[in-house]
């Protein structure tokens, strides 16, 4: 299976989706306009496709996952919409293009965020209430994805990142403000796949531990992109971290430490999936995007 083919093939099928979702163009609507602005956006969809992997992995449908992945990706959106606000991280670029704050102006922006976030659990709820649908199973993944986007997990990892900004920090700090930040949604996404495939209590520890690692890979990654990285390829501003000498893990590791970081996180992730054989390649290529974009930022 070509990496390429099965990312493109999935992406292509969650856009579809989402655009479903979120309905035709409302022109007279800039509440609607900028919540379509904001996820139709080119993105990699990394957490919704992990969702669907992760189903396909442990022999699943992957068509009962897509309601949440789907989801997932609009609680992400709204994540990033809020990230760039003047109040928070300040940025104006975002997936090569203005941020929403700037194109429709903070108060669109905000509602924006908070519609997104809103509707991302009505679509969970009415998967659950399907015909077909396991609702107790929905139930705890509809569960798990709230807590891993709340006052405990992404939104707690918001808050510490702006409270470190210009405060020195260890390693271990950096570490837990990012495994809440990027890592608690990822580790719900695949969580929310491997379920809704039937995957074992064995299997889905194994996948839990692959994506905790992948989580802190990304954010490596991440980090070490906003060093080297160039606006053309990222979509966003470069430099910003230094900049607001924020807590990342070249500022605190070095960057030659922390590329070294990033492929001991891929060998690690690459262990607990060592032993699911051809159904775990989509999850093996999505953790290589991730480093090979980092080890090749140009």
């Amino acid at each position: 299976m070509k990496r390429q083919d099965y990312l493109v093939r999935r992406k292509q099928q969650i856009d579809a989706q989402l655009e479903r979702h979120l309905g035709p163009e409302q022109p007279s609507n800039r509440l609607h306009t900028a919540m379509r602005y904001s996820v139709l956006a080119p993105g990699k969809r990394v957490r919704p496709i992990l969702a669907l992997a992760a189903c396909e992995t442990v022999g699943g449908n992957a068509a009962e996952v897509l309601p949440f992945a789907c989801a997932i990706e609009l609680i992400h959106t709204y994540s990033l919409i809020h990230d760039d606000l003047p109040a928070m991280d300040d940025d104006d670029l975002r997936r090569g293009r203005p941020t929403c704050h700037k194109m429709f102006g903070e108060g669109i922006a905000i509602l924006a965020g908070d519609a997104l976030l809103t509707d991302a659990f009505r679509i969970m709820a009415e998967a659950a209430l399907s015909k077909g649908a396991r609702p107790k199973t929905a139930l705890r993944v509809l569960s798990e994805i709230a807590a891993a986007a709340g006052s405990r997990g992404m939104v707690a990892g918001q808050a510490a990142d702006m409270e470190a900004e210009r405060v020195a920090l260890d390693l271990p700090m950096v570490e837990y403000i990012h495994v809440r930040k990027t890592g608690e949604l990822l580790r719900a996404s695949i969580r929310a796949g491997a379920l809704l495939g039937g995957a074992t209590p064995k299997v889905l520890t194994s996948l839990t531990r692959y994506v905790d690692f992948l989580g802190l890979a990304f954010q490596v990654a991440d980090d070490i992109l906003d060093e080297e990285g160039v606006t053309a390829v990222t979509g966003k501003n470069t430099g910003r971290d230094r900049y607001r000498r924020k807590a990342t893990f070249p500022s605190v590791m070095g960057l030659p430490a922390a590329k070294q970081r990033l492929r001991e996180l891929r060998e690690q992730a690459l262990e607990q999936i060592a032993d699911r054989g051809r159904r775990a390649e989509p999850l093996r290529q999505i953790l290589q995007l991730i480093v090979d974009r980092a080890c090749s930022p140009s």
